[in-house]
């Protein structure tokens, strides 16, 4: 077995060590995490001040009670879609913080100034909050979504790399909104309850309940999902595509909208208009994007199987790993034998190790398309000495995977030649060390 990688990870520059200028105060990332922290803590507290004044104490207890019990659900299931190459969590808290505060500040303010200023201009306070919910209400909140999953995109871009990164960022994005937004419904129903009486399943608190939490708990993380769809295709498109990346956000968000306003409306389309909605049309849009998050989540797996043999014949990964990685029951297994034998930091090895084999297998495959852009060579040296530091861990994990696991055959690609042989083995398109500067893969 080798013990040192295969090139050198970080080679000097031509003329000796490379010197690296000091970033500007405000370049520095401490200030921005700082500054995004305060943003989110003011954020927050303000919040907090608006929808306990609007609800009163008791009720915004008692919102906040019933809010809660959605939210573990959708974040497990929005990460086990992103199990296969699962993001930083740093992200996911981040947009969950988003939706719960700023977002969700930014609606309620621009939503009730919206209404107020409709109501006083056509002096008919009814039609106005028919057209604050069904117009107003969803341009506003879904743009103050769609800004946390546009912040991930052009900050975090190396961790939005597909469509299930954007599903899951949008999704957790309106988690967060959809929890502060059911404290305000149901503390306001509960409150109104005290003043008129109502008791049990007759009450508006449980009507509310029922609609907002067991029937249609996934109605803000399906609209949003439409606007991370929009994000996940265009990062799976190529630099210099420039229009197709700056269009197809806007009609994920523009879909979104739509969606959004059609499910506020529904009220207005009779007695039956809301569970016609519900089940015409919210339903199979649900299922239809559940379908797609896991096709989506099978292809990756698929591209694991694909790309991974090339860095066996390198000399980076064993001879089993595409296979067990390619598994999604071979990896739990690979963590399972680590944690016995090796406890909880051994099992978090094995796990990044998963992770940053499949963005390998991710960031190889959108070169063969030509779509990894001018930094394909400098991140794929990251990923391969991730999986360096990891190997001692991971490999005897996985191996073992490999030999228990049911067996999933491993898809090898046909050779393919290639323009510059001597950064390759010869006639063959399977990285061999020394990588050089050129990418042949980028068109």
């Amino acid at each position: 077995m080798a013990t040192s990688p295969p090139f050198p990870t970080y080679p000097p520059g031509p003329h000796g060590p490379v010197l690296l200028r000091h970033p500007h105060w405000w370049q520095r990332s401490w200030v921005r995490y700082g500054a995004l922290i305060t943003l989110l803590a003011l954020s927050g507290l303000v919040i907090l001040a608006l929808v306990r004044r609007q609800t009163g104490t008791e009720g915004f207890l008692v919102g906040l009670g019933l809010a809660v019990l959605p939210v573990p659900w959708l974040i497990a299931a929005f990460r086990w879609l992103d199990r296969v190459a699962p993001g930083p969590w740093r992200n996911l808290v981040f947009a969950f913080a988003w939706g719960a505060c700023a977002a969700a500040l930014i609606a309620i303010v621009a939503n009730s100034f919206a209404t107020k200023w409709i109501a006083t201009a056509t002096a008919d306070p009814a039609s106005a909050d028919t057209l604050g919910a069904t117009v107003i209400a969803p341009i506003v909140e879904e743009s103050a979504k769609a800004a946390a999953v546009l912040l991930v995109f052009l900050f975090r871009r190396r961790d939005f790399t597909g469509i299930v990164d954007g599903m899951v960022i949008a999704g957790i994005t309106a988690t967060g909104f959809a929890f502060t937004e059911n404290i305000l419904y149901l503390g306001t129903a509960f409150g109104a309850d005290q003043i008129s009486g109502g008791r049990g399943i007759a009450s508006v608190t449980a009507a509310t309940f029922f609609v907002r939490i067991v029937m249609s708990p996934f109605a803000h993380p399906l609209f949003t999902t439409l606007t991370g769809l929009g994000f996940g295709t265009a990062a799976l498109s190529a630099e210099r595509q420039r229009a197709r990346r700056a269009l197809l956000p806007v009609c994920g968000l523009l879909l979104a909208m739509s969606m959004h306003a059609f499910w506020n409306g529904s009220s207005t389309f009779g007695e039956f208009g809301f569970f016609a909605v519900y089940g015409c049309f919210m339903v199979p849009v649900f299922g239809l994007l559940t379908w797609l998050a896991i096709f989506t989540r099978q292809r990756e797996l698929r591209t694991v199987r694909e790309e991974l043999p090339a860095y066996v014949l390198a000399g980076w990964l064993g001879p089993a790993e595409p296979f067990a990685l390619g598994s999604m029951r071979a990896r739990r297994t690979a963590r399972d034998y680590a944690r016995h034998h090796g406890g909880r930091p051994a099992a978090r090895a094995v796990a990044q190790y998963e992770g940053y084999a499949t963005s390998l297998a991710v960031l190889r495959h959108r070169g063969r398309k030509g779509k990894a852009g001018a930094g394909f060579v400098v991140r794929e040296r990251e990923l391969l000495d991730e999986l360096w530091k990891r190997r001692e861990l991971a490999r005897p994990a996985l191996e073992y995977a490999a030999r228990v696991a049911p067996p999933v055959r491993p898809v090898y690609p046909p050779p393919v030649p290639m323009p510059v042989p001597m950064a390759y083995e010869p006639g063959y398109g399977y990285p061999a060390a020394p990588y050089s500067a050129y990418n042949p893969y980028r068109s």
